[in-house]
């Protein structure tokens, strides 16, 4: 997404020059959002971008993976030779992390590719016997298309709850009903030491029989062939950009998955692994390699669908804001906000749809709200705000 979006932004914004989009993967550009749902459960084949690449000029070269970059040659090596470029954008996105021994391992899974979809959907169509490693957002969106498969689930986390490292304890504590009622074992508090094809054996000595594993543990950005490159990356291997999106050598930009850029909205860096960050990032980056002086600075956002349920967040939270419930996290739904000085700096909407919309707007202001005026479901969440920032 953010390579596509780049390269069609660039025209978009009248560039005539020639633009080369380097992928590696032969398959032509797709969205991913829909591999853990209609492509992963057989509803769709594909979910290839409706982007006239030829009609805009934009030459794809598909199956060729960046090796290495010589930014003093403003070069760009690959297997089937150097690519010479002008300015140069970095959207290589991230990698799932793997268990150790797991890669390439027969029956073991990670879902980020079309690939990988397409490994998987005979999975679930023979209804097999799945273990899931993580009970994170793609975790729980797996597990929620294997049960609409029909094939028996475990899910296995080593925190005490789903979204642990996300979420609190008050709003992700509930979540394991939600696993209960869609008929998935939840296992927590349970750290895996090895899988292996058959069988995921854990720390405590047990072992779970698995027609196939499925790991979905996180996913770190794909910048390994930058080694060398003097491209500056921070301790969590992003890209290190400015809030203009350009990286530490002059003509090279980053966008999406792999790079972090800083916020003034929430005074730190900003990692992002999501959609919309890969739709919005290019944009800026795009004006700014035409002459512009753009400052990426969004208010975050994504959406997940697990278990019958739409959830929703948008912004960025630290553990010391203040939490504001609006209904309760055991019922169908509800949202949560977070305020930091009374001002409103992120909100998780389970179920409804206009809170999210309404708060997202009211971040992006700066609104300072009221929060026992927030507290009440039943008033909509622009009744809360006090005045603005």
């Amino acid at each position: 997404m953010a390579g596509v979006q780049t390269a069609v932004s660039l025209r978009e914004q009248g560039f005539p020059g020639e633009i080369v989009l380097l992928g590696a993967e032969r398959h032509p550009p797709y969205d991913r959002p829909p591999l853990s749902k209609s492509v992963l459960l057989g509803a769709a084949d594909g979910s290839a971008f409706e982007v006239d690449f030829a009609g805009l000029g934009i030459e794809l070269r598909l199956g060729l993976r960046a090796d290495a970059l010589l930014p003093g040659e403003r070069r760009v090596v690959t297997a089937e030779g150097p690519v010479a470029y002008d300015r140069l954008v970095i959207a290589t996105g991230a990698e799932p992390i793997m268990l150790p021994g797991s890669a390439g391992a027969p029956g073991i899974h990670v879902l980020r590719t079309l690939d990988d979809a397409d490994a998987l959907r005979p999975v679930l169509s023979e209804k097999r016997e799945i273990v899931v490693v993580g009970a994170g957002w793609i975790g729980a969106e797996f597990a929620t298309a294997a049960r609409e498969s029909g094939c028996p689930v475990t899910v296995v986390e080593a925190a005490d709850r789903p979204l642990a490292g996300v979420l609190p304890p008050e709003i992700s504590a509930p979540m394991r009903d939600w696993y209960a009622a869609a008929g998935v074992d939840l296992m927590t508090g349970a750290k895996v030491s090895q899988v292996e094809p058959g069988a995921v054996r854990l720390e405590d000595g047990r072992s779970l029989a698995a027609d196939a594993t499925v790991v979905g543990i996180g996913a770190r950005p794909a910048t390994d062939w930058l080694a060398g490159s003097g491209v500056a990356l921070g301790a969590d291997r992003a890209v290190l950009a400015d809030d203009r999106l350009r990286t530490s050598v002059p003509g090279v930009y980053a966008v999406g998955d792999c790079a972090s850029f800083p916020s003034a909205r929430y005074g730190e860096r900003l990692l992002i692994h999501h959609w919309d960050n890969a739709v919005q990032g290019p944009r800026t980056a795009a004006a700014n390699l035409l002459g512009g002086d753009e400052v990426y600075d969004p208010v975050p956002y994504f959406w997940s669908e697990q278990f019958g349920r739409f959830v929703q967040y948008a912004g960025h939270h630290v553990d010391a804001d203040e939490l504001v419930h609006r209904g309760d996290p055991a019922g169908a739904s509800w949202s949560v906000c977070w305020l930091r000085d009374g001002m409103l700096v992120a909100l998780l909407a389970v179920g409804r749809p206009r809170d999210l919309a309404q708060g997202r707007k009211l971040i992006e202001r700066g609104a300072v709200i009221d929060a026992a005026t927030a507290a009440d479901p039943g008033v909509p969440l622009k009744a809360a705000v006090r005045s603005a920032a």
